[in-house]
């Protein structure tokens, strides 16, 4: 019996069902099967392309989504069924993600919710708003109620979900409607429990609208009849008509209390009012459908329930009254108030910029100071990375140079002391932009900075690329999130030099920024230290993080997903440290804590073999304090692997990264180390030799012959002398072999 059906339905809607099918013969899994409930001739003739390895239910034409999905849940031998659209599609590796999630889950759980990526007619793999409530969720099963405000706000589709097949069988008559949100919340109104899982796993397609049937008078209407059909299924009040959704029997056995049913009436409301603001419809359509909502408004108020305070209140105490007319003049009231409070705004702001735009002209009519330094680094964050390495060298060899940070106000106060900055707006900060000879930063000085011809531009970047970058983004649309790559192209035309660790990077910058920069393959200044670090500083690093001397520390520093919305830890943190042992301490880079629940880790915090490291600064200490890294796919360790150091990939989503985010390699076939796959893989690592190994040796050892090709301690003095003392090539410090390099100490050397 497989773990997971996955079950294709549906018409070969423009053409999707072939490239789903595609995805799915490409990553098979022994856990998985897929079924496809094919309807029409096209579709069938598609799927039939991928017989004997999927089963093909060939369907009449006109066969609804409903009975489509009925018909494939019957031939269906999965413990959990995944209903997926003929038209959208599931992100490579997706079956395999969920087949072994759903293998983890006690016996109670009937659904299980994962994140989801959405995709237009001219865009694709856009976040959904719905990784922050799956994140609150975590990855516990819980009761409905417990988890009500988050579940009942997650997008309701039946592809964001997997089902229990017994659950499903139980309760088909409510699940096969082919109203698809009305099944998508009865699955959670008749669940037993439910779990999370904050991962994206499916890919929504939304058909552009004109190439859909106009929406009639009765399909608005039927917005109203699905919620109070929900509202009488959430409080299982046997002998209630159910409003008129079709296929959706009279009596509802459900499982919500009153705290749920008041959840969904709060969506209803929610939803109703957007749809009635927001979707075109002709007078009376609109006039009728804001009657029903009212109607429905009224008769479902749950006992005690009270509006909202302010124009949210105002809205709802009109529909509760039916002032059609009323409302009416509440919108445009408030569009006008907003557009007049916008126009306003927007003329500040234009006055406040032509000012400062002003100011920074007329500063640049002055001479460059040739002993003026701008530095900045991560968006004004304040000293770090290869800015800071910089600027701390260039003390030392160039003290006549005066730097002067960039830095946000929030930053500020946690400046080194005595640290010169200017705050973004500021009439200084627009005179050191204008009159510096040299400006440095990681990333990029606004669009609005001129480049002047005898000043120089130093872009120092803050890491390796894995993922794709600059130009190289055009084609993942998720990792580009509408970034304007003129301007980005402007901004690129200002670098004089570009800083490289390793000739991988100098090839992929020339390739993702063309530009006329000249490469600096001198490494990575941030890098020096894991060459310069003695015994003595690691031994007080560890004793300043609270790590025992004798015990080993794994760093845990995984990267940000742009396919999702929030950020969770990938592992169950609290087993892993009990499976460790006691000896262990996990080093964890990332927030866990979300809407003010309680941390599971809370207890293993106290004894200290958890140590939250997500705010701690510089990222280098770190990695100098921990025996090994886990990681995924962050540049972090194209770093550590200066160390030589034990690295194990945690690659649990790499193929949906990969076709999201866009790659420059294969990972999976060059790691720094041993690679898992799941968190079982990972702790059989970690609780053997494997994780330092003759095979995870060899396989650092090549890595680092490729990417830390420059690092050698020296980096940062090459950089001065070439850029701001002006020495040629020849003169710089040449780099050191890697066999002949030495670096830090290890944890246990240390000790």
């Amino acid at each position: 019996m497989p773990e997971l059906s996955v079950i294709v339905h549906g018409p070969n809607t423009q053409d999707r069902l072939t490239g789903l099918l595609a995805s799915l013969a490409a990553h098979p899994h022994p856990d998985v099967e897929v079924i496809v409930a094919a309807v029409g001739p096209w579709a069938q003739e598609t799927a039939r392309a991928y017989a004997p390895e999927m089963l093909v239910l060939p369907l009449p034409d006109g066969t609804d989504d409903a009975a489509a999905r009925s018909a494939g849940a019957a031939r269906a031998s999965g413990r959990w069924l995944h209903f997926v659209h003929a038209k959208d599609g599931l992100p490579a590796g997706a079956p395999r993600t969920v087949a072994e999630r759903v293998a983890q889950l006690p016996d109670e759980v009937d659904v299980l919710l994962f994140d989801h990526v959405r995709s237009t007619w001219e865009t694709a793999g856009l976040p959904s708003s719905d990784g922050p409530r799956l994140a609150r969720a975590g990855r516990a099963a819980h009761p409905l109620d417990d988890i009500a405000r988050s579940a009942l706000r997650i997008t309701p589709l039946l592809g964001n979900r997997a089902l229990r097949t017994p659950f499903w069988h139980a309760h088909e008559p409510h699940l096969t409607t082919p109203d698809e949100p009305y099944a998508a919340y009865a699955t959670l109104l008749l669940a037993d429990h439910v779990a999370a899982l904050n991962q994206v796993a499916y890919e929504h397609h939304e058909l552009r609208p004109e190439s859909l049937p106009p929406v009639t008078p009765e399909q608005h209407h039927a917005l109203v009849d699905r919620y109070e059909a929900l509202l009488t299924l959430a409080t299982g009040a046997a002998g209630r008509a159910v409003p008129a959704v079709p296929a959706v029997p009279a009596v509802a056995p459900g499982h919500a209390s009153r705290a749920t049913h008041a959840v969904l009436y709060d969506v209803m409301i929610r939803d109703c009012l957007r749809t009635f603001a927001r979707t075109p419809m002709p007078g009376p359509v609109a006039r009728e459908f804001f009657r029903r909502a009212a109607e429905a408004a009224v008769r479902q108020r749950p006992p005690g329930y009270r509006r909202p305070a302010g124009p949210e209140g105002i809205r709802r105490g009109l529909l509760e009254e039916n002032a059609y007319t009323g409302y009416r003049a509440f919108q445009a009231a408030n569009r006008s108030r907003r557009a007049a409070k916008s126009a306003l705004g927007a003329r500040a702001r234009q006055v406040s910029a032509a000012l400062g735009d002003h100011h920074y002209r007329r500063s640049l009519s002055r001479p460059v100071n040739p002993n003026l330094a701008v530095f900045a680094a991560y968006w004004n964050r304040g000293v770090a990375c290869n800015p800071a390495a910089i600027a701390a060298k260039l003390s030392e060899l160039a003290p006549q140079i005066h730097p002067v940070w960039v830095v946000t106000p929030d930053n500020a106060p946690l400046l080194p002391p005595h640290t010169d900055h200017v705050l973004p707006g500021t009439r200084r900060y627009r005179e050191v932009l204008a009159t510096a000879k040299y400006l440095v930063n990681n990333v990029n000085f606004p669009n609005a900075v001129v480049k002047r011809p005898d000043a120089i531009h130093l872009q120092t970047h803050h890491g390796t690329p894995l993922k794709r970058m600059g130009v190289d983004q055009m084609d993942f649309p998720a990792a580009a999130k509408g970034l304007d790559f003129q301007a980005l192209l402007s901004r690129i035309d200002r670098w004089d030099y570009s800083v490289s660790a390793n000739s991988h990077s100098t090839r992929m910058w020339e390739r993702a920024y063309p530009s006329r920069f000249v490469s600096l393959d001198h490494g990575y200044p941030r890098n020096d230290v894991y060459y310069t670090a003695t015994a003595a500083d690691i031994r007080t690093i560890r004793d300043r993080l609270g790590i025992p001397p004798a015990h080993r520390a794994i760093l845990y520093a995984p990267t940000h997903r742009d396919y999702e919305a929030g950020w969770t830890p990938r592992l169950d943190l609290a087993t892993l440290a009990e499976q460790l042992g006691k000896d262990t301490v996990l080093l964890v880079r990332g927030h866990y804590f979300y809407g003010g629940s309680p941390s599971p880790l809370t207890a293993l915090r106290r004894t200290g073999r958890v140590i939250d490291v997500s705010a701690y600064e510089p990222v280098e200490d770190l990695a100098l304090a921990a025996d090994a890294l886990i990681t995924d796919y962050s540049s972090i360790m194209f770093d550590y692997a200066n160390l030589d150091r034990p690295i194990v990939v945690h690659a649990d989503d790499w193929e949906t990264y990969r076709s999201t985010r866009g790659v420059y390699f294969d990972l999976m076939a060059e790691p720094p180390g041993q690679v898992a796959r799941t968190q079982q893989e990972l702790t059989e690592i970690l609780t053997t030799s494997a994780w330092h190994d003759e095979a995870a040796t060899k396989a650092r050892t090549a890595f680092r012959h490729r990417f830390c090709e420059y690092d050698d301690g020296r980096a940062a003095e090459r950089v001065v002398r070439r850029v701001f003392l002006g020495e040629s090539e020849d003169a710089l410090p040449p780099v050191t072999p890697l066999e002949e390099r030495t670096p830090a100490p290890s944890p246990r050397e240390a000790v």
